[in-house]
């Protein structure tokens, strides 16, 4: 797993699927309110559920915590 914080969600995203090799999805939530992710480019990491360096294959679940390119992470 990589270390996805301050990326945008886009490339964490992409990165996921680049080093899995496999169809692997991720999921994301917003650290401040209950907003959902369309535009995946217009919002930033502010941590993962995986830590960096673990095996991304055998990880069943990669929630990534978010907030909009403007703001601060809580």
């Amino acid at each position: 797993m990589p270390n996805e914080v301050g990326k945008v969600l886009q490339t964490a995203q992409d990165d996921i699927q680049r080093v899995s090799g496999d169809p692997l999805f991720s999921h994301s939530h917003d650290e401040i309110a209950t907003r959902f992710q369309v535009v995946d480019d217009d919002w930033r990491v502010c941590d993962q559920n995986v830590r960096p360096g673990a095996r991304v294959g055998a990880v069943g679940h990669i929630d990534f915590g978010v907030v909009k390119l403007d703001e601060q992470c809580p």
